[in-house]
């Protein structure tokens, strides 16, 4: 995490130091839950190793899967960690994670000692926005051939380490339709 933080160019070795104090250790099973539909969102994880799921269920309680977060990324239920109101989705490993976690009480006193901590956190927000931007434009401008393309050529990982039921689900198509488009390119 250290890393991957200071690769912004944003925070001095202090900073760095200082973080370092204020994150937890914490390991999830394969199952285990981040957070569950429910609860409120209290800290941010950054993956270690691993892989997480993010899902919700749609009004026909179908699980919906709309993200997945591999290793040196950061993980949350970022909206109830905003408005510390409960979250409608849940966040699950899919394989055996390492999380270094730290909570928002800890997160506003970075910010409150060093305005570095608020212009990373900014910086973070704004590229989860444009990834979260893309995903909804692929889902509603592009076929699912052309998504299920897309993320073989950016994403190549999900299509190795996600189960295909989720892989459909969070491209937005019955596994049956997405073994039809495997079967298509693989011609």
């Amino acid at each position: 995490m250290r890393n991957y933080l200071a690769s912004f160019g944003l925070l001095t070795a202090e900073e760095l130091d200082v973080l370092e104090t204020k994150v937890v250790y914490r390991k999830l099973q394969k199952g285990d839950f981040f957070i569950q539909s429910g609860q409120t969102s209290r800290e941010v994880g950054f993956v270690v190793s691993g892989v997480l799921r993010s899902y919700y269920y749609s009004s026909a309680e179908e699980e919906v899967t709309y993200c997945f977060t591999f290793s040196n990324s950061f993980v949350s239920a970022y909206s109830s960690f905003l408005s510390q109101q409960p979250t409608v989705e849940t966040i699950q490993a899919l394989t055996d994670v390492t999380l270094l976690c730290i909570s928002k009480s800890d997160m506003l006193a970075l910010e409150a000692m060093s305005t570095n901590w608020l212009r990373l956190f900014k910086l973070i927000a704004e590229q989860e926005y444009i990834k979260l931007e893309k995903r909804i434009f692929l889902l509603q401008k592009e076929t699912a051939e052309k998504r299920y393309l897309d993320l073989l050529a950016h994403q190549p990982e999900y299509l190795q380490m996600i189960p295909l039921n989720y892989l459909a689900s969070y491209l937005g198509i019955t596994q049956r339709h997405l073994s039809r488009i495997r079967k298509q390119l693989s011609k």
